[in-house]
């Protein structure tokens, strides 16, 4: 039985998608970026600092990488911990060795907990964008719009005043969003986000209190993702991202330059066994024909480029 045509009717009906929170553009027509001396990729290297509470709630759902045994686990809690303690050190060391410009993507639970990371942060005078209050602080379909607008607005004002960076940038945590997400970061003062992944490349986010940019960040290149969710070796980690380094330098000899986004976690690649797969990377990837910078930088460079359309 035919279905009736009124099955396929309804609200914002159109070519592409079926809602305006973007225009409809394909990769392929963008028009084409140049980065800074002809470099052909600009590597966006993101950190994670992140606290996970130990009795964690799980609203609406378990946050991905945080508690999974009963209370009190300890030997979750204090792996995420090492993180911020060890882990991160060993990244420092190993960005300054390669010459590569991290951007942190900062708990205001942890900037409030850990003084001495964010006065090392501080010194360093990297790029600090908004990973939300903590991670189980989550943004999630149905929540209540009092109860979001508060959670961001406390979110950016501790961090903006701990850290006397102008935040500009956000990356919820889990990734996840309300229908209200976007709109509250807008009103409070966000360029841009990292939430969504549909792209390789920045692109303009509608909401009704004025744009957004969204910068995607690769889930896919991600080091939890690989290692830890797809049960992938580390060498298979380093052979993945050096993949994509080549298809990404070889897409934009054709097609304009291209952006790495490499999501990196202390906890992660920090652990003595791994930081030398991180190097490996490091060190490929900046033997390339690359632009190293923060997210800010990369955006502000793609934006300029957008009004000259």
């Amino acid at each position: 039985m035919a279905l009736d045509k009124e099955h396929l009717q309804y609200p914002q009906r159109s070519y592409g998608m079926d809602h305006n929170r973007y225009e409809w553009q394909m990769l392929a027509q963008q028009q084409a970026i140049v980065w800074p001396e002809n470099k052909k990729l600009a590597l966006w290297i993101n950190v994670p600092l992140q606290f996970f509470p130990l009795d964690q709630k799980g609203i609406p759902f378990k946050v991905p990488g945080g508690m999974t045994m009963p209370y009190p686990d300890l030997r979750h809690y204090s792996l995420r911990d090492y993180g911020n303690r060890v882990g991160i050190y060993r990244l420092l060391k190993a960005f300054d060795k390669y010459k590569v410009t991290p951007t942190f993507a900062m708990n205001s639970e942890l900037a409030k907990r850990t003084p001495y990371l964010l006065d090392v942060i501080k010194e360093r005078q990297d790029e600090v964008i908004c990973h939300g209050m903590h991670m189980d602080a989550l943004h999630y379909g149905g929540q209540n719009i009092q109860e979001e607008t508060a959670l961001v607005a406390e979110s950016l004002d501790t961090l903006r005043h701990l850290t006397k960076q102008n935040i500009t940038g956000w990356l919820s945590p889990a990734r996840n969003e309300s229908e209200n997400t976007p709109e509250l970061l807008a009103s409070n003062g966000i360029k841009y986000f990292c939430d969504w992944v549909n792209d390789d490349m920045p692109y303009q986010f509608n909401t009704q209190n004025g744009p957004l940019w969204a910068m995607p960040l690769s889930n896919e290149l991600e080091d939890k993702f690989i290692i830890m969710d797809n049960l992938h070796s580390e060498d298979s980690y380093v052979e993945q991202i050096c993949d994509a380094c080549d298809f990404l330098s070889e897409e934009a000899t054709t097609q304009g330059g291209r952006i790495l986004a490499l999501n990196i976690h202390p906890w992660m690649l920090g652990q003595p066994h791994r930081i030398a797969k991180l190097e490996k990377v490091l060190e490929y990837v900046t033997a390339q024909n690359i632009w190293s910078a923060s997210a800010s930088e990369i955006l502000n460079c793609f934006t300029a480029q957008q009004s000259t359309k």
